[in-house]
């Protein structure tokens, strides 16, 4: 295989992929306004969204350990192209709420086996830098695809931007046809199932990484799927003007991606993850307590992303470490752990939302509520975290890592 075009195709997939998952944020408002609901109601396409992910990237990693990477990265590509592009007509609300379960099934197939594929084909001593250096570029979907989603939306309404994020999504399913390798190093191998998961669960560091992509899920996903209706509604902006505050904050993905790649290889890693981990989630907590100008607000969201961006990189490293023969599932249990914490955290906002209108602005009866969600998100990132650093060392010694 040609790898620079492999790893090319992979980016893209992935690029695609996360656009498809994040392009919601800036339509919320104007998809409410056309099915006559509210913006709470209309982010639950977010949550269903979410969930038939998290039941998607459970499921495919033993199919991929098991039958191989380029069958699953073509089948999730295809169904994600085929759910983006039929909600572009999608008549009614229960039909888009439909094809977002169709979005979510086939969008959970492509990062487990594209970094899985991505560590097979990489030596060691250069995984952690080109995971990062992917993950940094599918996450350029939430400076470009996000922004450019507004844009379109605000120019031709959010019919479009489906019309124009489904093309995409298109076009990285032929790339991936012509240039993922029709055979890969993991092989065919018999189908194990629970067996995968087993081995994996009874790593007790493990269970705690899984435990830190939850908490830092919600925090991000709670803060990023209702930004940009925070900006719209609370400063009075249009749909195409929360472009650029959105890119912004993009920029803090990008950033947090790409700086966890160097750290995934250094030993106190786990130590670094836990003090992101903890500056992001009081970085998040601030954003929705304090109404601030607008560029503070965003600069508040993009420092936040950022702190909880640096994870993911080290996490989806530490995963190809442990999980061996089973890199697919174990990148697909952290997966869903991620997948589970945007249900939740899109739930979050859809009842701040319900219950003060839009954060910055939540009066003393609802203000408990969000200390208790900011209180769970940085309490269990450091009590996970805690035991991640005092188990490394020996899943070190036991896997001579």
């Amino acid at each position: 295989m040609i790898q620079r075009r492999f790893l090319a195709a992979v980016a893209l997939g992935m690029f695609g992929t996360q656009s498809a998952s994040l392009m919601l944020a800036p339509l919320l408002v104007a998809m409410a306004t056309e099915f006559n609901t509210s913006v709470k109601v209309a982010g639950q396409f977010a949550t269903v969204t979410f969930a038939a992910w998290a039941v998607s990237v459970v499921a495919v990693g033993p199919m991929s350990d098991s039958f191989g990477r380029r069958p699953v990265a073509l089948t999730g590509l295809s169904l994600l192209s085929v759910g983006v592009l039929a909600s572009a007509i999608a008549p009614n609300l229960e039909t888009l709420m439909a094809l977002r379960v169709v979005t979510g099934l086939g969008g959970g197939m492509i990062p487990p086996n594209s970094m899985a594929a991505v560590a097979d084909s990489v030596p060691p001593a250069r995984r952690a830098q080109v995971v990062g250096g992917v993950m940094a570029f599918a996450t350029l979907s939430s400076v470009i695809g996000v922004p450019l989603v507004a844009v379109l939306a605000d120019a031709g309404g959010w019919r479009i931007s489906f019309l124009a994020v489904g093309s995409l999504l298109t076009a990285c399913t032929l790339l991936n046809w012509f240039w993922f390798p029709k055979s890969d190093s993991a092989g065919l191998r018999s189908f194990s199932f629970f067996s995968r998961y087993r081995t994996l669960l009874a790593i007790p560091v493990f269970r705690a990484a899984l435990a830190v992509n939850l908490s830092q899920r919600m925090a991000y996903i709670a803060l990023f799927s209702y930004l940009a209706a925070y900006l719209i509604n609370t400063y009075s902006m249009s749909v195409g003007a929360v472009a650029v505050p959105l890119a912004f904050v993009g920029i803090g993905t990008v950033i947090g991606s790409y700086i966890g790649g160097p750290i995934a290889g250094r030993k106190n890693r786990m130590t670094l993850v836990a003090t992101s981990s903890l500056a992001g989630g009081v970085a998040a907590l601030l954003l929705f307590l304090i109404e601030v100008p607008v560029w503070a607000a965003v600069a508040t969201a993009t420092g936040a992303v950022l702190l909880l961006s640096v994870a993911w990189p080290i996490m989806i490293t530490f995963s190809a470490e442990v999980s061996s023969q089973s890199r697919a599932t174990g990148v697909g249990l952290l997966g869903a752990s991620n997948q589970s914490g945007g249900v939740g955290g899109a739930a979050i906002g859809g009842v701040l939302l319900a219950t003060s209108g839009f954060p910055g602005r939540v009066p003393m009866s609802g203000r408990n509520g969000v200390l208790s969600v900011g209180h769970r998100a940085i309490h269990a990132p450091a009590q996970a975290l805690n035991e991640a650093i005092w188990l490394e060392p020996q899943i070190a010694i036991v896997y001579g890592k």
